[in-house]
């Protein structure tokens, strides 16, 4: 690799970091091309790619990108795997790709995610995170819940109601309840009240002030 090339790959690498929402650095000692190929493929579906490079081209790409914390990764053989789409995704088929080959091969080093440093075990510990669109699907069953107990309650309120008026109406066709009637009043013990009810007016006596006080505006 001549020097443009090498100045192109940095280039390259230093647009991956700083374009990915995570990074992982592994080691890939072991893995065959058939293997890779296989992993990149899992990847794929969680929008993170798998790229092995030499340590002294990443290193000035993490310089290039304002990575410093992956420099203390490149160690010996390393992959680093960037993760644009769902981090629990992609770091869950590396760690899937780990037990099925005994834990033996891509074991991770650590890596960055939103520009915070991680160690190996939290990688392992996001990757054991429901993937995003689990988390999307408990999200929608969550908001969706309280609105389907409002819909039920109010086809509940609607049938009762519509209920209510279908007896009323049965009794007016019945002649159970006269259409327009008012409802009886309470017969009273009150003469007084009684006179009342029944309209009775008295002319006011003579000398009497039969005028009536208007409100006043506040």
């Amino acid at each position: 690799m001549n020097r443009d090339q090498k100045a192109t790959a940095v280039a390259e690498i230093a647009e991956q970091i700083k374009e990915s929402e995570a990074v992982f650095a592994i080691d890939y000692r072991g893995i065959t091309v058939a293997q890779v190929a296989e992993l990149r493929g899992k990847l794929r579906e969680a929008d993170a790619t798998f790229r092995v490079v030499k340590n002294t081209l990443t290193e000035r790409a993490a310089d290039k990108a304002d990575a410093e914390a992956l420099k203390a990764l490149l160690e010996g053989p390393t992959a680093l795997t960037f993760v644009r789409g769902d981090a629990a995704a992609a770091a869950k088929a590396i760690a899937d790709f780990q037990k099925s080959t005994g834990g033996e091969l891509l074991p991770f080093k650590g890596g960055l995610m939103n520009g915070d440093a991680l160690d190996a075990a939290q990688i392992t510990a996001i990757s054991k995170l429901p993937s995003r669109q689990v988390l999307y699907g408990q999200l929608v069953g969550v908001v969706a819940s309280p609105i389907t107990g409002l819909a039920r309650s109010l086809n509940g309120l609607v049938s009762g109601l519509a209920i209510a008026l279908g007896g009323v109406l049965e009794k007016k066709e019945s002649g159970e309840v006269p259409a327009g009637a008012a409802p009886a009043a309470a017969a009273s013990d009150n003469p007084e009240a009684e006179a009342e009810a029944g309209g009775t007016e008295t002319e006011p006596s003579e000398g009497s002030d039969d005028t009536t006080e208007t409100p006043q505006e506040d």
